[in-house]
C-alpha cells in the first residue's frame, strides 16, 4: 500500500483535508523562502551601510547617496535618510535643539516601524499553519477512522485486516499535517529571532545617530 494508493482510496472529505494541507504547505514554503531571502538581504544591507557610515564619510554625501537610491536602499539606510532629512528641515526653521533632535528621532522611528512591519509581514501565516495544520490533519484522521470502523458493520467477521487499510488512509492526513506544521514552526521561530536582532541594530543605530546629530548642533 503506497502513500498515493492510500490517498486515492481515502474518502472525499479526507482527500479534501489532505488537499488543504498540501496547499498550506506549499504556500508556507513559498513564504519561508521569500522571508529567508528578505532577512538575509536585510542583514547584508545593514552591515554594508554600517561600515560605510562609521568609516567617517561626510553625512551630506551619504544622505545624497541614500536619497538617490531610496527605493533600492536597505532598511537602515532609509532610517538614516529620513532622520537626516528631517534634521536638515528643522535646523533651517528652528533653533530649538531639543525639538530638532526629537523631530529627527520621530522620523527615524516612523521609518523603522515601516521597515519592521515589512520584515514581519506574513509571519502570522507561518504561525497559523504551524498551530492549525496538525489539528486539521487530526480531523481528517478521526473522520477516516470513523469510516473504517463504520465499515465493520457490514462485515460478519471483524479483524484487524478489515480496518487496517482505512486506518492507514486516515493516518496519512496526520502525517501531511505534521509535514506542513513543522517547517512553518521552525521557520517562524528562526525568523522572529532574526528580525528581533535586526530591530535591535536599528534601535542602536538611531540612538548613536541621534547623538551625532546633537553634536552637530553645538
Amino acid at each position: 500500500m503506497s502513500i498515493l494508493y492510500l490517498i486515492s482510496q481515502a474518502s472525499l472529505l479526507v482527500q479534501l483535508v489532505m488537499l488543504l494541507l498540501v496547499v498550506l504547505s506549499v504556500v508556507s514554503w513559498y513564504w519561508i523562502f521569500r522571508k529567508w531571502f528578505q532577512i538575509r538581504a536585510a542583514y547584508s544591507d545593514t552591515g554594508t551601510f554600517e561600515r560605510e557610515f562609521w568609516s567617517g564619510g561626510d553625512l551630506n554625501t551619504l544622505y545624497q547617496s541614500a536619497a538617490a537610491s531610496r527605493e533600492d536602499a536597505g532598511g537602515i539606510e532609509r532610517i538614516f535618510e529620513s532622520g537626516y532629512r528631517e534634521f536638515t528641515k528643522l535646523r533651517a526653521k528652528s533653533h530649538d535643539h531639543a525639538a530638532i533632535i526629537d523631530g529627527s528621532r520621530r522620523a527615524m522611528r516612523a521609518t523603522q516601524q515601516r521597515e519592521m512591519d515589512d520584515l514581519e509581514a506574513h509571519l502570522a501565516f507561518l504561525a497559523t499553519v504551524g498551530s492549525v495544520a496538525p489539528y486539521i490533519g487530526l480531523f481528517g484522521t478521526v473522520w477516516g477512522i470513523m469510516n473504517a470502523f463504520r465499515g465493520l458493520a457490514n462485515v460478519t467477521t471483524a479483524s484487524l485486516a478489515s480496518v487496517a487499510p482505512g486506518i492507514a488512509e486516515a493516518l496519512v492526513a496526520t502525517a501531511i499535517g505534521l509535514f506542513a506544521a513543522i517547517p512553518a514552526v521552525v521557520a517562524y521561530n528562526r525568523f522572529t529571532h532574526d528580525i528581533d536582532r535586526i530591530g535591535i541594530r536599528f534601535d542602536s543605530f538611531m540612538e548613536e545617530f541621534s547623538n551625532i546629530l546633537q553634536r552637530h548642533l553645538r
